[in-house]
């Protein structure tokens, strides 16, 4: 197994006497693509511009490439480090060309191989026919992949990337995600994104840190984070969901009022007791839909979203969930609808 590119262990970091970042630690492997996901002002791009050099240390190391570059008492400068990258804003100068923006950092190389590596970068990011175009003539995405390919020119092992769709249209943003994740896998680099939109993040990462309150709540892939949360947060901040009453029968059973659910991981919620009240996930994905099922339950409110619509349903208890179903099956708001459990994962919390 290879070394990691990059460690980071028990960071801590402050903003005058503000600690906003504290025991935070993730290891990176060569090539892997990872994300830094929360809300804004949980420490992330705090955490990422500290990686970069751009912050110094309160205490914890930062190893990249097996060296030392940041600790309490150690600060290796940014452009010593070797890291790509890739601004929120693309800070991409406005009176050069595509390829003289890709090429600014490699002013040590010879000209010819410099041309080449521009050349070559052009033809990973799909802009070789727009190389003599200034930014200002570029398309928002267009502008991000020429920051990108600026950023991985100088062949960096690791690429740090900031809100980096941020500044475009949602469409524009999942698709741009997806072409970024190409270009960085087909030059075997690894990075770091950083974001509060679940959606790129999922499109993206291998591998995604989940933060709150400058701590990172769970690391997983996005399966893991979606069908296995850690905790409440995780669940409320990843994906849509709705909470409902439980009772703990036996390791393996809870039942909730639309019936009994079998689960695969032991319940821990009850320590030590036979039977305990848990509170029970339910992810939209976990009702289905059935005109020929006994449960019903009654549309509360809907929200159209394209090939399918999300129906809020009202359980007889007062209880809510949710469920994603076709967009064909249009009904009413104060429709009683069949419905039945579709749940795969179980997961419970302490009941609050």
């Amino acid at each position: 197994m290879s070394a990691p590119v990059l460690q980071t262990r028990d960071l801590r970091l402050a903003y005058g006497r503000h600690e906003v970042v504290r025991g935070l630690g993730f290891e990176l492997a060569p090539g892997a693509i990872a994300c830094l996901l929360g809300p804004s002002g949980c420490g992330k791009t705090t955490v990422l511009r500290a990686i970069a050099g751009f912050e110094r240390l309160l205490g914890g190391e930062i190893h990249f490439e097996a060296r030392l570059i940041g600790s309490a008492d150690t600060h290796l400068a940014p452009e010593a480090r070797g890291i790509g990258m890739v601004f929120q804003d693309y800070a991409l100068f406005p009176h050069l060309s595509v390829a003289a923006n890709i090429g600014f950092g490699l002013g040590k190389l010879a000209r010819p191989a410099r041309e080449a590596r521009v050349a070559e970068m052009l033809e990973l990011v799909g802009l070789a026919s727009e190389a003599q175009k200034f930014p200002h003539e570029l398309s928002g995405g267009q502008q991000q992949r020429v920051a990108l390919a600026r950023a991985l020119a100088p062949h960096p092992a690791l690429v740090l990337l900031d809100e980096p769709f941020s500044n475009l249209d949602s469409e524009m943003r999942e698709r741009l995600s997806l072409e970024v994740r190409d270009i960085l896998k087909a030059a075997g680099t690894a990075a770091i994104l950083v974001t509060h939109d679940q959606h790129e993040a999922f499109a993206m990462a291998d591998e995604i840190g989940v933060m709150h309150e400058g701590r990172i709540q769970q690391w997983a892939d996005a399966w893991q984070l979606y069908h296995r949360p850690a905790n409440r947060f995780v669940a409320d901040f990843v994906g849509q969901g709705a909470i409902v009453q439980g009772v703990v029968r036996d390791p393996a059973t809870v039942e909730i009022e639309l019936g009994r659910l079998s689960s695969n991981v032991p319940v821990e919620c009850c320590h030590g007791s036979r039977e305990c009240v848990v509170d029970v996930l339910l992810r939209p994905d976990d009702i289905v839909h059935d005109d020929s099922s006994p449960l019903q339950a009654i549309v509360a409110r809907k929200a159209f979203k394209g090939a399918e619509i999300l129906y809020t349903l009202r359980l007889p208890s007062g209880a809510e969930v949710l469920s994603l179903v076709p967009s064909h099956h249009n009904h009413t708001i104060g429709q009683p609808i069949g419905i039945r459990l579709d749940v795969e994962q179980v997961v419970t919390f302490p009941h609050a």
